[in-house]
């Protein structure tokens, strides 16, 4: 089977199943929700409506917009990481590695094939979150007579960044998915690192100068730099100095090489059964 027809054989099995369109609802009204509220309660502030407590300056609009926008990637790039990870452990799973390899013996080609799959896939999702955190938030800062920055060219370079950073991230899902085959087990990885342990670090990272060193390169923060914005920066958890976008997305670029690698090796390569 070619790569054309193994990619397009990935792509029906991904959107024959309910689990990529419950993510991407769920994306939608997390993303969308988020972009709102936080663009109500920092926007309102940024023009004056809501009042800082005594001492407390507040927040400034200049770059409020970014930030906003941003939100897309700061906390919906978990979507396409389970959607990538779903797309092999579901695989494992179910048994259907099986037909798959009989029908296609070169197991490259259908690595290489939800690869393919796997990038465009992403780049949906990376469309849902742009879309989702935008729709809001320029309708809320408009609302409250602030720029929205849609006519900067900045801006949609964020906006292109963003697809680049979810599509990334779906990538490395594949990658934890050829590594861990169990699909629970894969889930409670993914769940546990990206909300809570990366989470925690950045925080840490934004008190203590060393270990900022190290946070910076961590999955999450080097996304963030990748799109060039992000909440974690405005709240202060982001840890210090970031990466340049560029580095920041080879970064994201060398986990997800680094996890297919050792995948490829440790276990896409055994028996199925």
């Amino acid at each position: 089977m070619s790569l054309v027809a193994a990619t397009r054989s990935e792509t029906t099995k991904v959107f024959s199943t309910t689990a990529w369109w419950i993510l991407a609802i769920v994306l939608v009204v997390y993303v969308g929700s988020t972009a709102a509220g936080l663009a109500f309660v920092f926007g309102a502030s940024a023009s004056g409506d809501l009042p800082t407590s005594a001492g407390t300056p507040p927040i400034p609009a200049d770059g409020l917009a970014s930030v906003l926008y941003s939100i897309g990637g700061s906390v919906g790039y978990v979507f396409p990481l389970l959607i990538g990870t779903l797309m092999v452990t579901s695989e494992f799973r179910h048994q259907t590695l099986t037909p798959t390899f009989l029908a296609t013996p070169k197991r490259g080609t259908v690595l290489w094939a939800k690869l393919v799959a796997g990038i465009l896939i992403g780049a949906m999702y990376g469309a849902l979150a742009v879309v989702s955190a935008v729709a809001p938030a320029a309708g809320l800062l408009a609302g409250l007579g602030l720029d929205t920055a849609l006519g900067s060219s900045d801006t949609w370079a964020l906006f292109g960044r963003s697809l680049l950073a979810l599509m990334l991230w779906t990538l490395i899902g594949i990658g934890v998915g050829t590594l861990v085959r169990n699909q629970v087990v894969a889930i409670v990885l993914v769940l546990a690192f990206t909300q809570f342990v990366e989470p925690l670090l950045r925080v840490a990272g934004s008190l203590v100068d060393w270990i900022s060193e190290v946070t910076r390169f961590l999955p999450g923060a080097a996304s963030d730099a990748l799109i060039g914005a992000s909440i974690y920066n405005m709240m202060g958890a982001g840890g210090g100095n970031s990466l340049e976008w560029w580095h920041g997305g080879l970064v994201l670029l060398a986990y997800a090489l680094v996890l297919l690698l050792i995948g490829h090796i440790a276990s896409w390569t055994r028996d199925v059964t």
